[in-house]
């Protein structure tokens, strides 16, 4: 059975960066948009990044942002991807300073479409609530959307990451019907936003690894 990578997101202390390593995570994620309670500036992702082990891949969250402050960010961070929830048009993903991921927000009336549009131009798609009568949230809402809009879009896509309420108590269901290379875990498993519960965060990485022996998954 192949790994379901596993990103824990919303990383704003060294510890917790460290925690998500220990706890068996392959990615951890920086948020670099203003309005969300989990933003870290860029000097403190920089202090966080240099003490995590080589082996995790960082990842920089991005709404709306020029290639050249991404450029900045990446740099001065040392991100290995970029993570875009903004409104990113598919052709403003050429000749980005890092691989990209795509977020596409999902609701009623979702289509592939919305998300293969972009295949041909991120290293993946990220997949992400889009609540009823809610346009502004680019993400972060905590609250699961209804994976069966969602069920084949793997097959249409190089890499498909699961965002969107997961928790310890649904990765498992939400991998058996997505399918999806990789899971992406933030509020679910925080004591409060920015702060993440050690158990939590070990009991989703063990739902997800749990999949892997019950033979869900790809």
């Amino acid at each position: 059975m192949k790994r379901t990578l596993v990103k824990v997101c919303g990383i704003t202390r060294p510890e917790d960066g460290l925690l998500a390593a220990e706890a068996g995570a392959d990615a951890v994620g920086f948020v670099f948009y203003s309005m969300s309670p989990r933003k870290v500036e860029v000097a403190q992702a920089a202090a966080i990044a240099r003490v995590l082990p080589p082996f995790l891949l960082r990842v920089g969250v991005f709404v709306d942002a020029t290639p050249g402050e991404m450029a900045r960010v990446a740099d001065a961070v040392g991100l290995d991807l970029l993570q875009l929830h903004g409104d990113e048009p598919p052709e403003s993903l050429e000749g980005l300073p890092r691989r990209a991921l795509k977020a596409v927000r999902v609701g009623p009336g979702f289509t592939s479409e919305e998300a293969v549009r972009y295949a041909g131009r991120t290293a993946g798609i990220v997949v992400d609530t889009r609540l009823v009568g809610e346009t502004v949230m680019p993400g972060g809402t905590g609250v699961p959307f209804d994976w069966s809009l969602v069920r084949g879009l793997r097959d249409e896509v190089s890499f498909l990451m699961l965002a969107g309420g997961l928790s310890p108590d649904n990765v498992a269901a939400a991998i058996g019907e997505v399918r999806p290379h990789a899971v992406d875990v933030s509020s679910a498993v925080e004591r409060f936003p920015g702060r993440k519960d050690p158990d939590l965060l070990r009991a989703f990485v063990e739902a997800v690894r749990g999949t892997e022996r019950g033979g869900h998954g790809r």
